[in-house]
């Protein structure tokens, strides 16, 4: 709508195609789609190309309820006076009407929409109903009665434009919004807006409210539109002279409730704090297959959580902790109530109990630990473990079949440090190993055969990546302790052998080859 022309009409006969277009009472037209309006530009200049002198056909009788729609070429004035008529332009030799709607007879404003590909529409409409209900036109018309025809050129959406003129006549437009998809309400809001058919964007904008939006792309396209108008808004209220117009303005695009769906009014909650309360319903949770099915899906929306960045990283890191602290309590004290002399004479029912309290608190660490691993700050769990003295001694009391979780742990963390996923200090590295690497190697049978998940090679490359980042000499110890134990146990312990390998070239082959150059 970049160029807009008003201009009285040519006089002369028009060329016309009746076609049936169903009318409302209120005189709302069902605008075809584009390719129909496509059809009948092609159906027109086939007419056109067939005929030379074409006639105007005898309109069909229709039923009250329907209007016709006007298929038109340019008005031709019969018997021009070739000293006083003007010279056709270029302009008016390619302007073509493929679709018209309305009754010409009964209007005093026609409005031309010129849209993408050579499609044109005429309405005839009235000047009364367009003045009142759009800004845009009442500008163009100004107090100037004579005008007739108001042209605008580059008209991006034909069909929802004339669709929207329509709705000026109409006494309730939410009404007719009903059923209309939100892409279609959208591209409504946005010709209503172009215009300042204000009614329209308040329909429209109550339609959005009340409907649900279905998808994140259609929730974008909202909020994208919504953000738009008001930019508009605050425009007009910087420029505009009115200070009415610039309230209503406010009220329209400022005031709407939509952008409450996403963005919380309520500054006495943190997002912090109820990250953290659903966290701890995730952790407290009874029911074992909503647990995990809760885990993953938090674990995902973690992902892609916009709180790990713009400085909130380390207010939800703290949040994280603390419940790994909150776990690994609650799973010292199960390691105590294991080992308890008198535990084997307990009923089978409080055996089982304390068996799955362990289950459950060393299934919720090694989760935090993966939220932390991807978020990259599980540097710090790595000392918090490796601090866990009296929960390894008591480990080495404990059954394989119950303590095996723990060691879950420890694979997990040395894969991450493997993946560069960790990055600790030396000191942590060699604390971990000395606290939790023979732990591991005793679980490691039952890890290998008991444990679906378990990836074996994954954690053996992990185990010796981070024995390789250690100085020389705590290389040797450590694997040459882990030779003596796979010497004996075989595939029940962790194979090395790949970092044994660079361990042995490092210690037996690089110093004579750096002498010898």
């Amino acid at each position: 709508m970049s160029d807009v022309k008003v201009r009285k009409l040519e006089s002369g006969h028009t060329r016309i195609r009746n076609v049936p277009i169903a009318v409302t009472p209120e005189g709302f037209w069902c605008c075809p789609s584009p390719a129909v309006l496509q059809k009948s530009l092609k159906q027109s200049n086939h007419h056109l190309n067939k005929h030379k002198k074409p006639t105007s056909p005898k309109a069909p009788s229709l039923p009250p309820e329907i209007s016709p729609i006007e298929t038109q070429t340019e008005p031709v004035a019969q018997n021009p006076d070739p000293v006083t008529a003007p010279e056709p332009t270029p302009e008016t030799q390619q302007r073509k009407i493929s679709v018209g709607f309305g009754r010409a007879e009964t209007s005093d404003l026609k409005v031309v929409l010129h849209g993408k590909e050579g499609i044109a529409v005429s309405i005839s409409a009235h000047k009364e109903v367009i003045y009142e209900n759009s800004s845009f036109f009442r500008e163009k018309m100004g107090l100037d009665s004579r005008v007739t025809c108001i042209e605008l050129s580059d008209c991006d959406d034909v069909e929802i434009c004339v669709e929207t003129i329509g709705l000026m006549y109409c006494k309730e437009v939410k009404s007719r919004l009903v059923k209309q998809s939100v892409p279609r309400v959208l591209r409504i809001l946005k010709v209503a807006e172009s215009l300042g058919f204000k009614a329209c964007i308040i329909s429209c904008l109550d339609y959005l409210e009340a409907v649900p939006w279905v998808g994140d792309e259609e929730e974008e396209s909202v909020l994208s539109s919504i953000k738009t108008l008001q930019i508009n808004a605050n425009c007009r209220t910087t420029t505009a002279d009115n200070s009415n117009n610039n309230s209503y303005d406010n009220n329209v695009y400022r005031a709407s409730p939509l952008l409450r769906r996403v963005v919380s009014s309520d500054t006495t909650t943190p997002p912090t704090e109820t990250l953290s309360y659903i966290m701890d319903m995730v952790l407290k949770s009874t029911d074992e297959r909503a647990r995990r099915e809760m885990k993953t899906l938090v674990l995902k929306l973690l992902k892609e959580n916009n709180l790990w960045v713009n400085g909130s990283v380390d207010i939800c890191t703290e949040t994280l902790y603390a419940s790994c602290r909150v776990c690994l309590e609650a799973l010292l004290v199960s390691f105590k109530q294991a080992t308890e002399p008198n535990f084997a004479d307990n009923s089978l029912e409080k055996k089982d109990a304390v068996y799955k309290k362990i289950n459950l608190e060393a299934d919720n660490i090694l989760w935090l630990v993966e939220i932390l691993c991807d978020r990259n700050a599980a540097d710090d769990f790595v000392m918090i473990w490796a601090e866990q003295d009296e929960l390894a001694q008591l480990h080495a009391v404990l059954s394989v079949t119950c303590r095996h979780v723990a060691s879950r742990i420890t694979a997990r963390l040395f894969v991450g440090i493997g993946k560069g996923e960790i990055l600790p200090s030396m000191q942590m590295k060699t604390a971990l190993l000395n606290v939790w690497l023979k732990p591991l190697m005793d679980d490691y049978n039952w890890l290998q055969h008991g444990c679906r998940n378990f990836e074996r090679k994954v954690v053996e490359e992990g185990i010796g990546r981070t024995i390789l980042t250690l100085p020389l000499e705590e290389q040797r110890n450590i694997l040459l302790a882990w030779l003596g134990s796979f010497l004996r146990a075989g595939d029940s312990c962790p194979n090395l052998q790949r970092a044994f390998e660079v361990w042995w070239r490092r210690t037996f082959v690089r110093p004579y080859v750096a002498d010898r150059n």
